[in-house]
Parts: C-alpha cells; structure tokens; sequence
C-alpha cells in the first residue's frame, strides 16, 4: 500500500518505507500469461514444428520455453480471448491429421487446429506453470463445457476420461482454472449477451460445473471493473464464483505522460470492483467462512491497436515509455495485493508481447525488463510506504483519472518483503526531462542496497531483434545520503532486512519523520 502527499515543485521529494507494516500478501499468480489463438502467438510462438529451434518430439519452441521459465510464469490462459467464442475444443485433440481446418471469426484467419487442449497443457507441464481454461460461451453449450472438464480432470471409467486415455493421457490434468467466457458483454463478440442473459446462463452453467467437479475455480467474465455490466453479474453470481475478470488495456498514442499514468484508471478499478464484490457478499449474503472472492486482471498491457491491428497479428514494438507504463501498470497489483488474485499479460508471445520470436531465435522489447524485475524481486507482501512528491498535473487517458481525483505523482512506488527477508522497492520516475535527488527514509540500518535500473537515452527508444537499447543495467548504493531517481526510469532498490520492532516503534528501527 502505498500513501502520496503532493509538496511543491522545488522541494526535495522524500520516500518513508516502513517494512514492519505488512499490509498483503502479493499472489504469485499475478505474474500470469495469456496465451490466444491469435498471430504468431501459438503457430511461431509458442509451437514450431520443424523449426531447429523446437523439441523434435513436441514442436514447443524450447527458446520461448526457456525465457518464460526465467519469470516463473505461475498460471497461463487459454485458448482465449475473443477466439473462444467459436472454438470447439473437441476440433483440436486425437490424431492432428483428423483434425478439422475451421474459419477463424474474430481475427478472420484460418484455424488448423494442430495445437490443442492436450498440447497446450502438455506444454504448460514443461513450463512449470498451471493452465487456466477459458469457456466457449458464445457458440459452445453447457454438455460441450461439461464434457471439456471431464476429459481434462476425469478419474473415471466415463467416456470422456476414456478419451483423454485413448489419447495418450492416463493422468487426469486437474485444471483448476476455468473462465466462465470471455468479453461476451462487447459488440465484437460473436453471440454478445445481454448482462441479465449472461448472468442467468453463468449460473446454471456454475451448478451444473461444480456438482461435476467441486474442485474447480470458476472465474466471472466482468467488464473494465467499473460498469454496470460488473455490478450486476457480480450480485447475481457471486455464490458460485472464485474471481470476477476484468480487462483494460492502456495507451495514449505517442504521449508520454497520458501513457505513463494510464494505468491509474485501472487501479481505481480494481477498487472499484472490490467494493462491488463486498456490495455483493453483503446483499447475497454470503457468509464470513466462505473465501472473499478476488479480482482476475486476466488481459492487461500497453496496446494500441493502431499501431498493433489484431487482424494483422497485433505485433507491437514497444517504447521505453511502454516499459515504464508496463512498470506502473505491476506497481499497481503490488500496491492492491489484497484484492487481486490472478492477472494475465496479454500476450505471452508475439502479440503485443514482451517477448517476439523470429526464425534464427527470440529477442525482448522493452517491457520484458519491467517485468523480469517484477517476477523475481517482487514478492511476498506488499509494505507500507509514503511519497512526498510533485505531481504531473496534465491531460490523462482516459479523461476520467482527473475526474475523480487519481493521484499521479512524478514518482510512482510499490513495495514488498518477500520469504527470504529481502525488501524491494520499485521506483518509476516518470518525468521526461528531470531527475530527482530523494531521501528515502527507513533504511537507518542498511549498509547495501542492489540496485536494478532500466531507462534509455528518450522515451521513444526501442528494442529490436539484435538491438538492445533498453534493459536492467545493474549497481549498488551504500544508503547514505539521498538517491537519485533518473529521468524517465525505472528503479529497483533491493536489500536485506535488518532486525526491527513489530510496528515499527522503535526510533533506530524505523525513520517517517518528515524533513
């Protein structure tokens, strides 16, 4: 949690972490994937038979494998977003030379099917991370969906565990993610729905689901997080659901500081849609043993669908301002730990995605180093810190972030301890052209802080294959005297915690005496 006080321009800005204050957990699974049939993000991203660079056996591509090992991706979503609402994951199992081609509706390509359920959860062993499966309900049925928890997660002598058998798997997978459909409230979906229709489908769906197998997490399909579409399928599905979705995607054609701060909208909806889901829990009157349900932030990033068209395989290359976007976007899911549960990048691969493939190899744009920071460092739980800091004080994207009085200081912060006593703190200085010589109190005690910086020469650079402008450029600081927060830059701050009173009441323990 992190608390902001705006002080005028000239005036030293001042950073007070109290790593006593142990405010959330942070949920591993917010370092999450998303994974579409979409562009290169599974044909050439994830699955290349042929290619030198993929298992001769799987046709995984062990170089994207490897990478995304790197962040210890914990969960990945398949097989969509908007593709969902037209596949028939019985088209993609059993032998690939039966497999149906079918048209492709919501990117208008061709969908051969040669990579499929089996495949993708196969693939997801490899990589160590758990799978998160999304229902078709546009052109799907409840049987299609029963029938698909069944042959993934069946321990039986039923038909459809049969046929998982017959194909090879005798080891039920044990999905435990599963999205109740994706986006179906948007005018682009093939068979969009009403938000009473929806809700009235989900939860016959949920009873029929969870009598199958009561072992599965059910997650809302929800709107932005602040609409009424959110409102009302939370009051009428909470009993059956673990996590309500939502999806926001940010940009401000080329602007840097509307780019940079965009994010704030969706920390406001992450608020937003925790108060509707305690709304809901009150009127449905769920009880205090039930688990409170979370937020699954399952689509997030910088993407301008000007620059990166999904019809024409959404490959972006991204600006350090993306990164820092990218930055502030993860300092926002540290900084409300306690409400969400899960969240996915959209993409993993290819797709408007930190990571691009090509034939000779992979190579990373300049958000993947926001995000390689953030999935090793930043865990644990999230810990108190106050900002005294200017503010930037000019037009937003969206509008509304003014509107309603978000915060958008020069410097955005988050923080965590993580198991091992390790403190982080992560530092976006999103001013254009000015640096920033900062106390940072609370760190009395410490003799060594690693250092982890990402920035470029302007906010306009980028990465490309072969070129490698930005990335983490590594140091130390002794802690003593003030730190300096470079212009547009991303800053990392790591060190030991040292013995310190519960609270933080003790003077030589803990410093918030303002200068």
């Amino acid at each position: 949690m992190t608390t902001f006080t705006k002080i005028p321009e000239d005036q030293t800005p001042c950073i007070s972490i109290d790593v006593s204050r142990r405010v959330a957990k942070i949920n591993r699974n917010i370092y999450g994937g998303f994974t579409e049939h979409i562009g290169r993000c599974i044909y050439g991203g994830l699955y290349e038979p042929g290619s030198t660079l993929s298992d001769k056996k799987t046709g995984f591509r062990k170089d994207v494998l490897a990478a995304l090992k790197e962040l210890k991706v914990p969960v990945v979503r398949y097989p969509g977003g908007n593709f969902v609402a037209t596949y028939h994951w019985m088209d993609g199992i059993g032998p690939r030379e039966k497999r149906p081609t079918r048209p492709e509706l919501a990117w208008r390509d061709t969908e051969t099917n040669q990579f499929g359920t089996d495949e993708f959860l196969q693939w997801c062993e490899v990589l160590g991370t758990e799978p998160y499966l999304c229902f078709n309900m546009g052109t799907g049925t409840l049987d299609e969906a029963l029938a698909w928890v069944e042959y993934c997660n069946g321990s039986g002598e039923t038909h459809y565990a049969n046929l998982r058998r017959k194909h090879g798997r005798e080891k039920p997978y044990n999905v435990k993610y599963w999205g109740l459909g994706n986006e179906v409230w948007g005018g682009w979906q093939i068979e969009q729905m009403s938000k009473e229709v929806y809700a009235t489908k989900t939860v016959q769906w949920a009873k029929a689901l969870k009598k199958l197998d009561g072992s599965i997490e059910l997650i809302l399909c929800g709107n932005s997080g602040h609409t009424d579409w959110d409102h009302h399928v939370l009051m009428e599905c909470i009993p059956w659901i673990s996590m309500h979705s939502i999806h926001i995607y940010t940009s401000a054609n080329h602007r840097h500081l509307p780019n940079v701060t965009a994010p704030r909208s969706a920390e406001r909806a992450i608020q937003i849609t925790s108060g509707l889901i305690d709304l809901a829990r009150i009127e449905r009157g769920i009880p205090p043993w039930v688990p409170r349900q979370t937020i699954c932030f399952d689509e997030w990033n910088v993407w301008d669908s000007g620059r990166a068209n999904p019809e024409r395989g959404a490959e972006e290359q991204y600006t350090l301002s993306d990164a820092l976007a990218v930055g502030a976007w993860l300092n926002i899911f540290i900084r409300q730990a306690k409400d969400v549960g899960m969240a996915c990048i959209a993409q993993s691969v290819n797709v408007i995605s930190p990571l691009m493939t090509t034939k000779k190899g992979i190579w990373k744009q300049t958000t993947w180093w926001p995000l390689l920071l953030f999935c090793k460092y930043m865990r644990g739980e999230t810990v108190g810190v106050h900002v005294w800091s200017g503010c930037y004080e000019g037009e937003t994207e969206p509008w509304w972030i003014r509107s309603i009085s978000c915060e958008t200081p020069w410097l955005d912060v988050s923080a965590c301890v993580d198991e091992d006593g390790w403190a982080g703190m992560v530092v976006i200085n999103i001013h254009p052209e000015k640096s920033f010589k900062t106390d940072i109190k609370g760190l009395k005690k410490v003799r060594e802080v690693k250092v982890f910086t990402v920035t470029g020469s302007d906010v306009e650079v980028r990465n490309g294959d072969g070129v490698e402008n930005v990335k983490v450029k590594e140091s130390c600081w002794d802690a003593e005297g003030k730190f300096t927060f470079g212009k547009h830059s991303l800053t990392l701050l790591r060190w030991k915690v040292v013995d310190f009173g519960i609270g933080g009441d003790r003077e030589e323990d803990q410093e918030w005496e303002r200068i």
